[in-house]
């Protein structure tokens, strides 16, 4: 759904830039051909962040043309205070906004709309703001641990290339599309769109973002490097049809050997010699937030195993007494493991799965009247320090498809957990929470 409104959203600001029919269709092939059908095929908030980003351009531009109105400001705001509801990059692409107003039309800043739209965005965020300082700003160790584990594997080289091959079909559009926005062209309220990709990814850059954080700042280049391509073409009549034929075709010819590393045709056997022949090789998709090459890209290898671990926790859930089956505590180590587990459970009769990871360690169960009985414990690292704590402590099963991001990861089951382990569970969990919320609990 938020792709084909993001695809509506290019195709409206290259026809609000001057784009007739074929100027139209380009920037949406431009989008139909790029890395958006993957983003928009995983239940992510990127695939509204895209959409958010887009939008705001589009507002921006037509805020900056001679129909402007400040109604086009009101409405970027309350889409900024959406998109921080949804995802915190949204300060960094807020920041570029900020900055291309102030590059092409300062003025702004004195009049009253600018700050009313501001007011809108923080007012739609308003939750997530309020929730952040009532907690401690939980967000300050979310981005320390992002740039520990995650980003601190961030080259500057790899995230241009990640750039390239994203938006490789559209190459030929959206670099021409940055140029001629920069200048001032098709028109001159297109400099904003130009000036929200060097900013963003100034920001981007300097925070050593992950490379897809990038993607919401390439659909308004579509349209503006679609709409300069028909400026272009209109002065050579004679090679017009034949350039306006292949600049539709070439993204879709580019697109054709990358659909199956894209999208999830192929099964995992199948991908991992597919990645293992020399073009797809060079392309590296499958490079992962560790910086190292796996046998499937990381977004498909997170997948594999979930059917199985959910599964094996319920036949273990199954196997235990009917007498003190509820009393039944399933504690997993990240929040992908309780999510896949709930999911692929829903409608069975069972405990849902938990974890001190993520938002998880908020929705984590009060201890029950009578203390548990049983505690399934999922990729627990160190079961061996356990073994004292329980009356019985053993393996009932681990992931073992074999192209599992997570494979190896084991399922204990004991039974009897001690006082102090009870305690040490809580104790770890307000650990958890004062590390998370600045020391407040």
């Amino acid at each position: 759904m938020w792709g084909a409104l993001t695809i509506y959203v290019v195709v409206q600001l290259a026809r609000r830039l001057g784009g007739g029919p074929w100027a139209q269709a380009l920037a949406g092939v431009c989008y139909l051909s790029t890395a958006y059908g993957r983003v928009n095929l995983l239940f992510q908030p990127n695939a509204f962040e895209i959409f958010s980003f887009t939008l705001a351009t589009y507002l921006l531009v037509r805020h900056a043309q001679p129909a402007g109105r400040p109604r086009h400001l009101y409405a970027l705001g309350i889409v900024l205070g959406l998109g921080v509801l949804n995802k915190y990059t949204t300060f960094f692409f807020g920041a570029a906004v900020v900055g291309a107003l102030l590059l092409t039309a300062p003025r702004t800043f004195g009049r009253r709309p600018v700050w009313l739209a501001a007011g809108l965005a923080l007012l739609v965020a308003s939750p997530t703001l309020l929730w952040q300082v009532a907690h401690g700003l939980p967000f300050r160790h979310h981005m320390a641990l992002l740039h520990d584990q995650q980003l601190v594997n961030v080259t500057p080289g790899n995230f241009w290339k990640e750039q390239v091959l994203m938006n490789l079909p559209a190459l030929l559009v959206w670099v021409p599309g940055l140029w001629a926005a920069l200048r001032g062209r098709p028109a001159h309220e297109a400099r904003a769109a130009g000036l929200l990709y060097v900013g963003g990814m100034l920001i981007l850059n300097v925070l050593h973002g992950k490379a897809y954080y990038g993607l919401g700042y390439y659909p308004a280049l579509f349209a503006v490097g679609a709409v300069w391509w028909q400026a272009r073409l209109a002065a050579r009549p004679r090679l017009r049809v034949a350039l306006r034929v292949a600049l539709l075709v070439l993204p879709l010819a580019l697109l054709a050997p990358l659909l199956v590393v894209i999208y999830p045709i192929l099964q995992p056997t199948q991908m991992v010699q597919l990645n293992q022949k020399p073009f797809y090789k060079k392309l590296a998709l499958n490079r992962w937030e560790d910086g190292q090459l796996h046998p499937l890209p990381q977004d498909f290898a997170d997948m594999q195993g979930w059917h199985e671990l959910a599964d094996k926790v319920w036949l273990a859930y199954r196997a235990l007494p009917d007498s003190t089956r509820a009393r039944t505590l399933i504690k997993c180590d990240d929040y992908g493991q309780a999510g896949a587990i709930n999911y692929y459970n829903r409608g069975r009769n069972m405990p849902a799965a938990t974890s001190f990871n993520g938002s998880y360690l908020h929705w984590f169960p009060a201890p029950p009247p009578r203390p548990w009985r049983h505690l399934l414990l999922v990729g627990e690292g160190h079961p061996s320090e356990l073994v004292p704590y329980f009356e019985h402590l053993e393996k009932v099963g681990e992931i073992t498809n074999p192209y599992a991001r997570e494979r190896g990861e084991t399922i204990y089951l004991g039974t009897g957990p001690s006082p102090a382990l009870l305690a040490r569970v809580q104790a770890e969990r307000q650990q958890e929470l004062a590390a998370w919320e600045g020391g407040l609990n």
